[in-house]
């Protein structure tokens, strides 16, 4: 499908960029050394609901690494996925007695508004799992060629206990998230109550496809993993990819399970890193669609608060910092932002090349956006009490390229 529009990225030859360096979901410090092409995965929306501040500030996290690999003249290939058949999806539009494509289709549709909003740099490819179904049913085959594929009932099955060495928390807890987050762990027939479900069987009015393994939709773990090679797969890399990428809450299972499951099919790692962003919270509470404290993007919009203001305030914190959206956080970014655009608005300002150096410095360090607005705010103070140069619209243009700032 289309992606949004592609906001522009000014050159800027007279900055130094030295490798990005990342902390891992392993919490490891990470070079990430450039390629040709560097290749990132993003796990996208599932649209029974609009763009939340917690996909806001993940998409806005992997747009700065976007954004800087392409500062410093790297080539990307970025691709996202959005997963436009799921239980959730069924489950709303059941509930409010929509067809389950228009659903999909409106929400998908806001989400495109507002990454154009956010200035979120789009990707090379943005898939629908319901255009995939070819490319899913291929990669399944895969798997049962391999001897990874089983049956219980008419259902089709990973089995994954062959890669259970290195899960991130214990048998038990495992299973617990696995069953909390669409797994099946007590199903009576399967080898391993982690096995994941890859081809599920036509249920009632579900919305169903013909394939080799019978009329039914795709498991959510295998729908990122086929669509994932597909795209990204130059049929030798080990890993495939440079970096996975998505909230915390897809650490385990949906991310573990990708890399377990491109292990079995090509006995190939899938990602070299790892990387995940946390969890944004309203007024010191997760947001959560149980809990219905969602905060939508597109509803802030339509209240007429500045997408800027919106990307300040996410970026005001460390994307691997749970942190929480208020009324004080979104007066504070506004106030913030106005005195940077009153100060890029002169015709003199403080020097800045040690200034936007600095931010490059920051980004590189983990994208820490935290001490590059500080830098910001800090240098608008100075140009408004002792101006030097006339040389705003090199930060204008600095902070639209490296920050997706457009002040």
């Amino acid at each position: 499908m289309n992606p949004w529009p592609n906001p522009h990225i000014a050159s800027m030859p007279d900055l130094r960029f030295s490798s990005l360096k990342l902390i891992n979901s392993k919490n490891e410090l990470t070079t990430i050394e450039p390629a040709t092409p560097f290749k990132i995965y993003v796990c996208g929306i599932t649209p029974y609901d609009a763009t939340h501040l917690g996909h806001a500030a993940t998409y806005i996290a992997f747009d700065l690494i976007n954004r800087y690999q392409q500062s410093a003249g790297n080539q990307i290939n970025f691709v996202e996925n959005v997963t436009d058949i799921d239980d959730p999806l069924l489950v709303r539009a059941k509930r409010d007695s929509l067809d389950w494509k228009v659903l999909a289709d409106n929400q998908v549709n806001l989400f495109l508004t507002d990454m154009t909003a956010l200035r979120v740099i789009p990707p090379a490819h943005l898939v629908k799992v319901t255009s995939s179904m070819k490319i899913i049913e291929d990669f399944i085959e895969r798997l049962d060629q391999r001897g990874f594929l089983y049956q219980v009932g008419r259902d089709h099955y990973f089995s994954v206990e062959d890669f259970l060495d290195q899960m991130p928390l214990s048998n038990d807890d495992a299973i617990k998230v696995f069953s909390e987050r669409g797994g099946d762990p007590e199903r009576a027939g399967k080898k391993h109550p982690l096995d994941p479900v890859v081809w599920l069987a036509h249920q009632g009015d579900d919305p169903a496809w013909e394939s080799k393994f019978g009329l039914g939709r795709p498991g959510w773990h295998v729908e990122c993993t086929a669509i994932a090679v597909n795209y990204l797969d130059n049929g030798n890399a080990d890993p495939i990819i440079h970096i996975q990428g998505g909230g915390s809450d897809l650490i385990f299972p949906h991310h573990y399970m990708s890399e377990q499951i491109v292990k079995a099919a090509y006995g190939r790692g899938f990602a070299k890193n790892f990387v995940h962003s946390a969890m944004i919270h309203l007024d010191g509470e997760k947001m959560s669609k149980s809990k219905g404290n969602l905060v939508f993007v597109s509803k802030l919009l339509s209240e007429g608060i500045d997408p800027m203001v919106i990307r300040w305030a996410l970026l005001s914190g460390h994307y691997q910092q749970d942190r929480s959206w208020n009324e004080e956080l979104l007066l504070k970014s506004t106030s913030q932002v106005n005195l940077l655009r009153s100060v890029l608005a002169q015709s003199e300002v403080d020097a800045t090349s040690e200034l936007m150096q600095s931010i490059v410095a920051d980004i590189a360090n983990n994208l820490d956006t935290p001490s590059a607005l500080s830098r910001l705010l800090l240098w608008a103070k100075s140009s408004q009490s002792s101006p030097k140069v006339n040389e705003s619209g090199l930060v204008s243009r600095g902070i639209d390229s490296l920050l997706g700032l457009a002040l």
